[in-house]
């Protein structure tokens, strides 16, 4: 698997900060693979956290959202968990098509407005 973190602020920059880990994940077919995601402050809701999977030459799809619920046609091996600060996105018996960029996306408010990171 690869993975790149690009982070974009819309609304209080630098407000805040994202980091993803580690910096490439690789796994055999069959395997399993972790991303970790960590805020720099806690979602609103405690759970407001998107995981979005893109392939070369593809848009972004999104896999899982509330950080844990499957989108429609997110395959099960793909699991979302965590809360507030901190959360994780797990591949289990990766799959050849599984390769691909992963994102994260958390939504804040602070001082009374919205900030999304991208």
């Amino acid at each position: 698997l690869k993975r790149r973190v690009t982070l974009a602020l819309l609304g209080l920059k630098g407000q805040v900060s994202v980091t993803q880990q580690p910096a490439a994940v690789s796994s055999a077919v069959g395997g399993s693979a972790t991303i970790r995601c960590k805020t720099s402050q806690d979602v609103y809701g405690n759970n407001l956290l998107a995981w979005y999977q893109q392939r070369d030459g593809e848009t972004p799809k999104l896999l899982i959202y509330y950080a844990s619920t499957r989108a429609s046609g997110t395959p099960a091996r793909f699991t979302g968990s965590g809360s507030n600060s901190d959360f994780t996105l797990t591949i289990s018996g990766v799959q050849a098509e599984d390769a691909a960029v992963y994102y994260c996306q958390s939504f804040h408010v602070i001082n009374s407005q919205y900030v999304f990171t991208q």
